[in-house]
């Protein structure tokens, strides 16, 4: 067909055989929000054993795997950023048949490669939330149905009891019933190699994982139970090797947000083989390859408990602990890796409008290695943040 000699009228014609003959205007149906916040940090952190260089993302924020260890004692370094500022865009549209569709899209600052304090202070926004929300289905990216948002406590650090806190966001197709909620998500498995050199970050997984939780509400707070089952993978046929393995994983946590008037406690217990990047971010990997080159699941655990008190309409405090532990075969994986870590830390917040929060926070964290090498740090946090 000569594309040249269509003429309008056939065109026409062609156009009138198309089944949705709607000419309404989706805009004309949709509403938009927009909202996020605007925070800036200040702090100062000490390392018993040893320092973190000028852009480690532990200058940003917790991670118990980044924490010194079996080093020298440096001076205390202040760092400063706006890193943990967000916005978001959230679309609500009726469609034709009457059915309702919810659209998110939220970035924030965090841990994107460009960017340095020599100048400017520029930093690249990054996706944390992208999905969409049709009747009882949601695909796209944002949290993991295996971990409960509800049960964080408010922190100034990013996360705050990270050592014990399942945290994940990837994309997914989840199904949600009630109190019931059940997902495919995106795999991804972290190994360690024989003998413990490193990290191995595969990418030969060929099943999402899966996850599921229920969730009882009452007047009182709520209570969770989550399970994950997951496929750990990793092959390698490069450079005369010959791996090709896999083994099976899994995870339950237990999790509740207990009211006390205005006050609440928190709880997350977490337990799992092969847990991996999905808990404590992925302080211990999934697995470790043996001497045949073959996966075998590293057993972990966590556990966060979290009481924020308020003293009166504008002041608050929140007290928490968190800590994780991995069962590592040492014959495997060598003495370099993580046996536990904890953190504990304790803020004062001041709201003069709800829209507006000024607070400071203590934190202090210890790393322990198999090899029994240890480092702690201490943190000294202030921030300031705008709701909108």
């Amino acid at each position: 067909m000569n594309i040249k000699h269509i003429s309008l009228t056939s065109l026409a014609i062609a156009c009138t055989t198309v089944p949705f003959t709607s000419t309404a205007n989706p805009l004309e149906k949709t509403t938009f929000k927009f909202s996020g916040y605007i925070k800036a940090d200040a702090m100062v952190s000490q390392y018993s054993d040893g320092t973190l260089s000028s852009g480690s993302i532990g200058r940003d924020f917790y991670i118990p795997s980044l924490t010194p260890s079996g080093g020298e004692k440096e001076s205390a370094q202040f760092d400063a950023h706006i890193k943990q500022s967000r916005f978001r865009f959230t679309t609500n549209t009726l469609l034709s048949n009457n059915d309702k569709i919810t659209g998110v899209l939220e970035f924030d600052f965090h841990t994107t490669p460009d960017g340095n304090e020599r100048i400017s202070n520029s930093y690249e926004p990054r996706i944390r939330h992208a999905f969409l929300k049709y009747n009882n289905w949601l695909i796209g990216q944002t949290w993991s149905t295996f971990q409960d948002v509800k049960t964080l406590p408010e922190s100034l650090d990013f996360i705050g009891v990270t050592d014990g806190t399942i945290f994940a966001r990837q994309t997914m197709l989840k199904y949600t019933s009630g109190a019931f909620e059940v997902s495919l998500e995106n795999p991804e498995t972290t190994v360690t190699p024989f003998g413990g050199s490193g990290r191995i970050v595969a990418d030969d997984n060929s099943v999402p994982d899966l996850a599921a939780r229920y969730t009882l509400n009452q007047s009182w707070g709520h209570v969770s139970i989550a399970g994950l089952v997951r496929q750990l993978a990793y092959e390698d046929k490069q450079d005369g090797n010959d791996i090709d393995t896999s083994e099976a994983g899994y995870g339950l946590s237990i999790t509740s947000k207990i009211k006390f008037g205005e006050d609440d406690l928190r709880i997350m217990a977490n337990i799992g083989s092969g847990l991996g990047r999905y808990i404590a971010l992925n302080a211990s990997n999934g697995a470790v390859l043996d001497a045949n080159n073959k996966l075998d699941a590293i057993d972990v655990r966590g556990f966060t408990i979290a009481y924020r008190h308020l003293w009166d309409e504008k002041w608050r405090s929140t007290f928490s602990y968190a800590m994780f532990s991995a069962d590592n075969d040492t014959d495997l994986t060598g003495l370099g890796v993580i046996k536990e870590t904890y953190s504990a830390r304790a803020n004062i917040l001041y709201s003069p409008a709800p829209e507006l929060t000024f607070g400071a926070e203590y934190a202090y964290a210890e790393k322990t290695l198999e090899s029994d090498v240890d480092g702690d740090m201490s943190r000294l946090q202030f921030s300031a943040t705008y709701a909108f």
